[in-house]
């Protein structure tokens, strides 16, 4: 019943019936802060959730221990409900196009359709978001992300097993891993069938490690006739594949421009691509099975670490396990001193060993987990502005006369994280009224990178047996292996860059003269 009133409007009625968890866990939905139970990448040898670029192939880079895929009740930042003022603010800052670009891309905006498939045998309807509802009568199989919560509940006894190894061999691998393999898929079947709204037919439900719990819905209507991942799924698998769209008329169109005739799809044939898809917008708003959505790939930020450093969290849970915020006249909330920094056990940072520090207010219990290394880094910049002040983060007077930073010189490799959040979070301050601008970066230049030719010098002579000197470098120790077009390495280039830190074709020959007056 709680999972029914989460997803749809409730009355005052139901909302007196609830008890104070149940409202709680309902709030949640509406918070900007929130906990929810998220699938993490769990090193037990480390103690630690790691990022996806910390795991190799299911083991740590670091140390080489196992991996895997673990559900933790994690606190988050819903940054999604700012995914369309993250996007369109983008158009007032002085940025390069290229990291614009990134962010635009990481946000990732699409208008399609949310449609609701029933499981057959089953009280329940698999949600999925489509750009393409005019392919639906060519979904000859959906996917599931291995961590759907119908998971145990749609597999057959028939399945379980084959369903289960398929469970172990996925939480071994991260999620770059996972997106990354195009040309191999692996899936396995659950036993459990789907019902095609329009035609009735039975569309077998499968399990695929290339579909994500927290991108969409976490399931996809697989069309793998018009989607090249679909296709060697229904090709290795052995699933229908049904052409839908004929684009005889573009033959340089491909497997996914939106352009063609819908054929194979009764009601639609036809009807130009476009046509189709406002035509399915109607028809399944008319069935009461869906609606025309804008969706955004960007995702809501993971908050909880399990470790000591960071920031504590201002939060406490009674005995009933509701959340509350700590009163102002607590703050600021320090975090305890150990002894034993070592992640404690059941998942819990080391500050859960602090029994008294935990439990210092009568009756409660202190959150244990701290804040990631953006929650400082997302508006530290602010706090410069008035660096003293014991009352608040920056006075009104010092911010009004500061108001924003005017150059942030720093990496693209920033571009889809400490960006991002910072200026979620300035625009979360600015709605507050804390701020008076909207963007916290006015401009923001990254620093050089050879990004353009490569050269090499040809007939090498040196000065000095087995060493050549090249800027302060001795590079070379064994001259009996050098040829013409063996590449040299230089220590530094930054006389040779053009204004927007490139190296270009010009000053590469530049540099290539540098090493004949050096080598030669």
């Amino acid at each position: 019943m709680l999972q029914i009133i989460r997803m749809s409007i409730f009355s005052g009625d139901d909302w007196a019936a609830m008890t104070e968890k149940e409202k709680d866990d309902v709030l949640m939905n509406y918070r900007l802060a929130y906990r929810k139970t998220g699938f993490v990448n769990w090193c037990e040898a480390l103690g630690t959730v790691l990022a996806n670029d910390e795991v190799k192939d299911g083991f740590s880079e670091r140390g080489g221990h196992p991996v895997e895929k673990k559900a933790m009740m994690q606190w988050s930042l819903r940054i999604t409900a700012y995914a369309e003022r993250l996007l369109n603010d983008l158009d007032t800052l002085q940025w390069s196009d290229a990291l614009k670009a990134m962010q635009r891309n990481w946000i990732g905006k699409s208008e399609g359709a949310q449609i609701f498939f029933k499981i057959y045998g089953h009280d329940l309807s698999l949600e999925i978001f489509t750009t393409r509802p005019d392919t639906i009568f060519g979904a000859t199989y959906m996917v599931l992300a291995p961590e759907h919560d119908w998971v145990k509940i749609i597999t057959t006894a028939e399945q379980k097993e084959s369903v289960n190894n398929y469970l172990e061999y996925v939480s071994g691998r991260s999620e770059i891993d996972r997106m990354s393999e195009v040309k191999e898929v692996t899936g396995v079947f659950t036993g459990a069938y789907c019902i095609h709204p329009f035609n009735g037919k039975k569309i077998p439900v499968w399990l695929g490690e290339y579909v994500l719990k927290d991108y969409g819905t976490g399931a996809i209507m697989a069309v793998p006739s018009d989607d090249e991942r679909d296709k060697i799924f229904a090709t290795k698998f052995g699933l229908d594949i049904i052409a839908v769209v004929d684009k005889t008329d573009f033959p340089d169109a491909s497997i996914h421009d939106k352009v063609g005739k819908a054929i194979n799809s009764d009601f639609l044939n036809g009807m130009d691509v476009k046509d189709a898809i406002n035509e399915m917008y109607i028809r399944i708003d008319e069935l009461g099975i869906g609606t025309k959505k804008i969706n955004y790939r960007l995702r809501d930020a993971n908050y909880s670490r399990q470790r000591y450093w960071g920031e504590p969290f201002p939060i406490y849970y009674d005995k009933k396990g509701v959340s509350h915020a700590l009163n102002p006249d607590k703050l600021p909330l320090t975090l305890p001193d150990l002894e034993n920094y070592k992640p404690a056990s059941g998942g819990k940072s080391p500050v859960a060993r602090a029994e008294e520090w935990v439990t210092q207010i009568v009756g409660m219990e202190l959150e244990t987990d701290t804040m990631p290394g953006f929650a400082g880094s997302s508006w530290y910049f602010l706090r410069y502005m008035d660096a003293i002040n014991d009352d608040e983060f920056a006075s009104k007077e010092a911010i009004n006369y500061w108001q924003d930073v005017d150059l942030y010189v720093g990496g693209t490799e920033h571009a889809v994280g400490h960006l991002m959040y910072s200026r979620c979070w300035h625009k979360f301050l600015f709605d507050l009224g804390y701020v008076p601008t909207v963007e916290p970066f006015k401009k923001l230049i990254n620093q050089g990178m050879i990004t353009a030719y490569g050269y090499y010098a040809e007939n090498l002579k040196f000065t000095e047996k087995n060493i050549s000197l090249i800027g302060n470098v001795k590079d070379i120790k064994d001259i009996s292996k050098v040829t013409a077009g063996s590449p040299i390495r230089l220590a530094y280039v930054y006389d040779y860059l053009d204004g927007q830190n490139r190296l270009t074709k010009e000053n590469s020959k530049n540099i290539i003269k540098l090493l004949e007056i050096n080598i030669m």
